[in-house]
């Protein structure tokens, strides 16, 4: 079994533009000596500023090593295509190559990209101390959906390419991208483990590796930057900011990893902040960087309950707005684009014990993903009737230009009061069953209700999918206890992930007998969604059972080339 990493740091905030814009004039030189490929766009790699002051802090030693180097991107945007067919088929990355209204593309280098986490030792940084020793050596991938920012005041105001690398081990399809005139960190963040060195003054070297620079057209120019690290205590940041640094969610996602580590001392603008949620759950997630199987410890490990304005998480994202009433007049299914749901391969699964009432039981958890290949949205409103404590539920259908031209009554949306969810669950969206090794049910989740949200982006290369979705996480997108009409979309491309991890949503497994099992993850169980394909909606995972009574193992084994749980 590997472990699978994950590239999602946030996009910047427009600061990091005026740094960028600084020393980005300084780019310029012909290629290196090297046959570099044919390239347009042409990309460089800058530093924003010629010298860093960071931090390391005595309660958890070392340093993160966020330098301020970027690619950027002129006379045109990067572009990446990055896809599998299937799960038996290898990722492909394809460049492609916009030169005015004409396009075309180039495949990379076979097993240059492996995964959606973004480009493998794209970036070499060594650090030498004072007496000119290297007290440091190593790679970094590069996310080109980093943290970025404009590097001129004429190019494009918004990127449109996603806000980050994909984080699910059942990715089919993503789009990275360096906007044209724009520039993105090739700092890892929360995938660079910090760096354990004195307090003191180093040179710190970054390059882009050969086999990019070929594959991109880049200059071997390394970039230099003066580092000094100075030591701090949380004590010295004031007591709010010091219980957050030592207590805070993102430190929780280091339970059982050692010393819990605070987040990352960097500017926003890094790309080392906290980013998107990693699936519905009652509890804190883990930072953006972490391996699954640091990511379940935290599941464990955080405290449950929402904040204003933040449940699980995640960011923050404007809510959709329902329709202002119940439709009328007679229900009909027209003949326009429907969304088509699809199941992924249930991950993140482990044994665990029960706590409390349940104590003396065992219990399957793991993660389900249910995802939209489009090409239209899956649009869901809930109308409550006075009095009534569920709301009935509506599946909306548009035509090419957006109008509203159908609908069809597809169940009910319930209110869901535990700490953790308060928000309204649509009832009849999937459902998860553990199977014997004939295949035939054993178990069945207790959980089937759901809020919808785009937690995943699952394949942004399929038609009409959408980079930049609004309803990412569950306070905005699922309403209240007081609301009249909630609205609840899937769009195109992504997925919503759910964490089962508590009793009565993972399977009890306590007097099951060890073997083998299949999780089977099923989109739109009633059929009562309207879709284009209704023969696509499971999806199964293998799973062998072992152990004894309190001690029970699993054993996850690779789902055809994806070796990741």
């Amino acid at each position: 079994m590997t472990r699978f990493h994950q590239a999602r740091p946030w996009r910047s905030l427009i600061a990091a533009a005026a740094a960028i814009t600084v020393t980005a004039g300084a780019v310029a030189a012909a290629p290196e000596d090297e046959k570099a490929a044919e390239s347009t766009p042409k990309l460089s790699l800058i530093a924003a500023s010629k010298s860093v002051t960071l931090d390391s802090y005595k309660e958890n030693p070392g340093v993160y090593l966020d330098l301020g180097t970027y690619v950027t991107a002129e006379n045109g945007p990067l572009e990446l295509r990055v896809s599998r067919k299937s799960y038996k088929d290898p990722v492909v990355a394809t460049q492609v190559i916009r030169e005015g209204a004409q396009t075309r593309s180039k495949t990379l280098p076979a097993g240059l990209v492996k995964d959606f986490s973004g480009l493998p030792g794209f970036a070499h940084v060594t650090l030498t101390d004072a007496n000119g020793r290297k007290v440091m050596d190593k790679t970094e991938s590069f996310c080109p959906n980093n943290a970025s920012g404009r590097i001129r005041p004429d190019a494009p105001a918004k990127s449109k390419y996603p806000e980050s690398c994909p984080v699910n081990p059942f990715t089919l399809g993503s789009v990275w991208g360096v906007e044209d005139g724009w520039a993105s960190n090739t700092y890892a963040g929360y995938y660079s483990e910090p760096v354990r060195v004195p307090a003191g003054k180093y040179t710190a070297k970054v390059s882009v590796a050969k086999r990019y620079r070929l594959a991109f057209g880049i200059e071997n120019k390394p970039q230099t930057i003066k580092v000094t690290i100075r030591e701090r205590s949380y004590d010295d940041m004031g007591a709010g900011a010091a219980s957050a640094m030592k207590h805070g969610s993102h430190a929780a996602g280091h339970a059982g990893h050692g010393a819990m580590r605070a987040p990352a001392p960097a500017a926003p603008t890094s790309g080392a902040g906290p980013s998107y949620n990693v699936g519905h759950g009652p509890h804190t997630p883990a930072p953006p960087a972490l391996p699954w199987a640091l990511k379940r410890a935290a599941l464990k490990a955080g405290a449950a309950g929402d904040e204003p304005g933040q449940t699980d998480g995640s960011r923050k994202a404007p809510a959709v707005d329902p329709a202002a009433k119940r439709p009328t007049g007679a229900p009909n299914v027209p003949d326009v684009p429907k969304p088509d749901l699809r199941s992924l391969p249930a991950y993140g699964i482990q044994a665990t014990k029960g706590q409390g009432s349940t104590r003396g039981k065992d219990y399957l958890a793991f993660s389900a993903n249910v995802w939209n290949a489009g090409p239209a949205q899956l649009v869901v409103d809930g109308f409550r009737s006075p009095g009534k404590k569920l709301m009935d539920a509506y599946q909306y259908f548009y035509d090419a230009d957006g109008k509203q031209v159908g609908y069809t009554p597809t169940g009910t949306m319930e209110w869901d009061p535990r700490a953790g969810h308060e928000h309204w669950h649509f009832t009849d969206f999937a459902s998860y069953r553990l199977l014997k090794a004939d295949k035939k049910e054993t178990v069945r989740s207790g959980k089937e209700a759901f809020c919808l949200a785009n937690t995943d982006a699952v394949d942004y290369t399929v038609e009409n999918a959408n980079w930049h979705p609004d309803n990412t996480d569950l306070s905005t997108a699922c309403g209240q206890e007081n609301s009249i009409s909630v609205r609840e979309v899937l769009d195109v491309g992504s997925g919503d992930t759910y964490t089962q991890d508590l009793p009565g949503q993972s399977f009890d497994i306590s007097n099951l007998p060890n073997g083998t099992y299949y999780i089977q993850v099923l989109a739109n169980p009633e059929k009562r969604l309207k879709e284009t394909n209704l023969t696509n909606n499971s999806a199964l995972r293998k799973v062998v059972l072992g152990g004894r009574a309190g001690a029970r193992t699993v054993s996850v084994p690779a789902h055809d080339l994806v070796d990741a749980n």
